[in-house]
Order: structure tokens, then sequence, then C-alpha cells
């Protein structure tokens, strides 16, 4: 497993802000065909389409090391691992932030978010 530093995950946000503005897109268009066509959405072949871009988005993070935790796509959040001090960490960002600021015990989730700690920041 590949742990970032805050440093190497804010060099990756250029291309993980794509992907995820792609997996956002992806996500809304697949819900809009599932209200329209109700309980076989998932045979749809737009939404079968839909699921396998999906599929090869979430790949595109995981190659990069990071992980997709946004099942209602809306708030877009990718989790990179991390070390601070001794602890392993998930590094925490979501798509409407500027930069990488947070981090959370990896029992944790986005509620439990905290500052990284300046001393790992530079």
């Amino acid at each position: 497993m590949k742990y970032f530093t805050p440093q190497e995950a804010t060099q990756t946000l250029p291309l993980v802000r794509k992907i995820v503005a792609d997996i956002l897109a992806a996500g809304q268009s697949m819900r809009d065909i599932s209200l329209k066509v109700g309980r076989n959405a998932e045979k749809d072949p737009g939404v079968v389409q839909l699921m396998g871009r999906l599929e090869e988005l979430f790949e595109e993070l995981e190659e990069l090391g990071c992980s997709y935790k946004d099942w209602n796509f809306s708030a877009g959040l990718v989790d990179f691992p991390a070390k601070i001090g001794d602890e392993e960490v998930l590094l925490c960002w979501r798509s409407d932030e500027d930069s990488l600021k947070y981090y959370h015990e990896i029992e944790s989730g986005f509620a439990a978010r905290k500052l990284i700690p300046k001393k790992y920041l530079s």
C-alpha cells in the first residue's frame, strides 16, 4: 500500500479533480436515468454503460493510490492513505475544497475529520 504525504496527495489533486468531476457527472446521469426508468434501471443500456464508466474511473483513482468514498455522488469524497506520526490515517479531500486540509482515522469517516497538523504540511 502506498502512503501519501500531504504534499504528494496535493500534487495529484489536478488529476483527481478531473476524475472526480467525471464520476459526479456519471453518477448524476445514472440517477437521472434511474428516475425516468424506475425499478429495472440496472438493466437500462444507458445505466449499464454508465456503471462501466464509473468502474473505469474508480480504477483510475485506485491506480493513483487513493479511493472514492461518496456513493451518493454528491460530495466527491476521496481518501488518500497516509501516516501522521506513527498512525495510519486517511487524508480526506472533498471536491468543493480548494486544497487538501483534513484527515481522519481509518475507522472514522468524513464526520470525524481533523485539520492536518501544520508540521506535516511543509
